[in-house]
């Protein structure tokens, strides 16, 4: 068997600045890197890194693949992503690979003190995979590259007191960005999704008819986001954005359709239909469909005798 690689884990701006053979960073805490400045990763126990800081990235020209978890993904021009501190990405070796963008790397420290430390985990798409990474149209990039170059500017000038609130905004301004052209994508990519929220409703509809949820339970995000390889935060932003409803909600919509159905054609007891559908205790059972039905199991069975 052919034994993992531990993924190298990245500490500090600095030693990035160092493995990727540019000067010191201006700031230990945050720093706008050029990718035209950069030189490939050439060593290959770097193949596989984990950052110890956010990662956002805007790349262009760039023409080669990378992993994420245990599948390639091929790139365009004109794409972002986003990477948290611990996340583990594989990259081809390629001396020869020419890229060129933006990469702001942001230490969580650098954050401390600020809501933006704890709004950031809002921000979905640090979850996304890389195949669902933000394709920008040029007018798109030019904003990003505004942004970038006004943070580059501010640190690397006279630092004062009001250095940092500054550049925390320009963040908070590209993160908010960020959102509206994720938002701009589920909607021009809709016909895509479209065909995806069919996938999904057969997912479920196959699930609720099968042996599965006896076996397994109730299915999960997880399950339907494996299913679709997507991730689940995009899964669940994809639906929302198609429908209103997240994907958690969609699968309680597949169920109660379901124990509507075997409530008005069977003699089964709420107990019974509880435990086939994947229910370890009928309470749980009752209550859910009387939230989202506002009567109980017993009351909608009674309707339709």
């Amino acid at each position: 068997m052919k034994k993992a690689v531990t993924p190298y884990t990245i500490q500090s701006i600095t030693e990035l600045h160092r493995l990727l053979q540019l000067g010191k960073p201006e700031h230990p805490l945050v720093s706008v890197i050029k990718f035209e400045d950069t030189m490939c990763f050439d060593d290959e126990s770097l193949r596989s890194v984990a950052y110890n800081f956010y990662c956002i990235a805007l790349k262009k020209n760039f023409h080669g693949k990378m992993r994420y978890g245990q599948q390639y993904y091929d790139f365009d021009e004109g794409i972002m992503t986003f990477f948290s501190p611990g996340q583990v990405i594989t990259t081809d070796i390629n001396p020869e690979m020419k890229i060129s963008g933006w990469w702001l790397v942001v230490h969580p420290d650098f954050l401390r003190n600020y809501t933006l430390s704890k709004t950031i985990k809002d921000y979905g798409y640090f979850s996304y995979a890389v195949n669902e990474a933000l394709h920008l149209s040029e007018k798109e990039e030019i904003s990003i590259d505004s942004i970038m170059e006004n943070i580059k500017g501010e640190y690397a000038s006279v630092i004062d007191h009001y250095s940092q609130d500054v550049i925390i905004s320009y963040i908070e301004l590209l993160l908010n960005y960020c959102n509206r052209f994720y938002n701009r994508q589920f909607i021009t990519r809709k016909s895509v999704n479209s065909d995806l929220l069919v996938e999904v409703e057969k997912l479920l509809s196959n699930y609720f008819n099968s042996e599965k949820v006896q076996e397994s339970g109730l299915p999960t995000v997880a399950y339907l986001s494996e299913q679709l390889h997507l991730s689940p935060n995009y899964l669940s932003d994809m639906l929302r954005s198609l429908t209103g409803q997240s994907t958690q909600q969609h699968i309680h919509a597949a169920l109660i359709e379901k124990a509507k159905e075997i409530l008005t054609t069977t003699s089964l007891s709420v107990s019974e239909i509880a435990y086939r559908l994947g229910f370890e205790y009928p309470q749980s059972f009752n209550k859910l469909f009387k939230s989202k039905t506002n009567v109980s199991p017993l009351q909608f069975r009674t309707s339709y005798s």
